[in-house]
C-alpha cells in the first residue's frame, strides 16, 4: 500500500475522531479536505503508472 494513501486514511481517521468526540473546532475540518485531497490524488497517481509511448509515436 502507498504511504500517501496510508496518510490519507490517518487523517480521515483522526477527523472522524475529533468530530464525534469533541466540539471540533474549524482547522480540524482541514484533516477532512486534505484526506479526501490526498487519496483522490494518490488513487488517480497509482492509477496512471506505467511506461507509456511518447505522444505521436
Amino acid at each position: 500500500m502507498d504511504l500517501g494513501l496510508i496518510a490519507a486514511v490517518a487523517m480521515l481517521v483522526v477527523w472522524g475522531f475529533l468530530t464525534f468526540t469533541t466540539e471540533a473546532p474549524g482547522y480540524v475540518h482541514l484533516l477532512l479536505t486534505l484526506g479526501v485531497f490526498l487519496l483522490i490524488w494518490r488513487i488517480t497517481v497509482r492509477g496512471t503508472r506505467g511506461n507509456k509511448p511518447p505522444a505521436g509515436k
